[in-house]
């Protein structure tokens, strides 16, 4: 089981070694730079994600809100953890805590919604055909 929390200032390091991971935040001022963004501005958010077996924070999500949409800014996971469907299981926790708005994505991130969208319709889509 895993859980999706919102971040704080105890999980700094933690915060900025998983959005190191992403290649345009490896310059440790533009990551300096964004964290800063995130803490500071009101529309940004970042959640964590700890594996509740483990204890540890494995992967993030930051997020941009408005009315209607919520875009994923960035989304990294812990390279030990990758391959486990993850970010797909962020992306269902953050549907269900943002239940009217739609989640988009940047240049970098809209892959990974996009197969998560594929993901969600053809399981519907499976619901459907066995009713």
């Amino acid at each position: 089981k895993t859980v999706l929390i919102s971040y704080n200032q105890n999980y700094e390091k933690i915060a900025m070694g998983l959005l190191s991971y992403i290649a345009d935040l490896k310059n440790v001022e533009r990551l300096q730079k964004e964290m800063e963004s995130y803490i500071s501005e009101e529309d940004k958010r970042l959640f964590l994600w700890r594996d509740t077996e483990t204890d540890n924070i494995i992967a993030i999500i930051g997020i941009e809100w408005a009315e209607s949409i919520v875009l994923v800014r960035h989304i990294s996971v812990n390279p030990s953890f990758r391959n486990e469907g993850i970010m797909h299981k962020m992306l269902d926790k953050l549907k269900t805590r943002f239940p009217d708005q739609t989640i988009n994505g940047t240049l970098e991130t809209v892959p990974i919604i996009t197969k998560w969208v594929q993901k969600n319709a053809e399981t519907s889509s499976e619901l459907d055909d066995e009713e």
